[in-house]
């Protein structure tokens, strides 16, 4: 039987789908316990097929977690199916400038790839969320924190 290749970046539709405004999971390992940790996030962007970054606030333990230990998984929800995205996370910026909350920037470098929905299934709705607090309020501050994750 031939082994499958595992794909080490994004397909253009995955890349297309992580383009903002999706739901991920991020699978880190914790710094104090090294017990796994999964979190909710959002101001999640592609760079290109081998990169993704996002954003979390400065006091998030997402980060001690990252520099105790780079490797994580974004898990997403997405496209009828659900993905495992291996990777190594660097802090790139400890505060992001031009955002008007205090935010780090992390970028993802992809390793691998993984279709991780079991066998004889699909995704027949994506996951969705509404945010609680002032929608044009929301939309300015998403533009600006998704300015300043694809500045270099």
């Amino acid at each position: 039987m031939a082994k499958m290749e595992i794909p080490v970046q994004l397909s253009s539709e995955l890349f297309e789908f992580l383009q903002g405004e999706k739901l991920v999971l991020l699978g880190t390992v914790e710094a104090d316990s090294k017990a796994p940790g999964v979190s909710a996030i959002s101001w999640v962007k592609s760079c290109d097929e081998k990169r993704i970054r996002f954003s979390v606030t400065t006091n998030s333990r997402i980060i001690a977690n990252i520099k105790a230990n780079p490797q994580v998984v974004l898990t997403v929800v997405g496209l009828e199916t659900v993905y495992s995205i291996n990777g190594i996370a660097a802090v790139l910026e400890d505060e992001m400038e031009g955002v008007p909350l205090k935010l780090a920037k992390i970028e993802v470098e992809v390793q691998q790839v993984f279709e991780s929905m079991f066998w004889g299934a699909k995704i027949v709705q994506e996951p969705r969320y509404e945010k609680t607090y002032n929608a044009e309020k929301a939309k300015e501050l998403d533009l600006k924190v998704y300015k300043a994750l694809m500045d270099e």
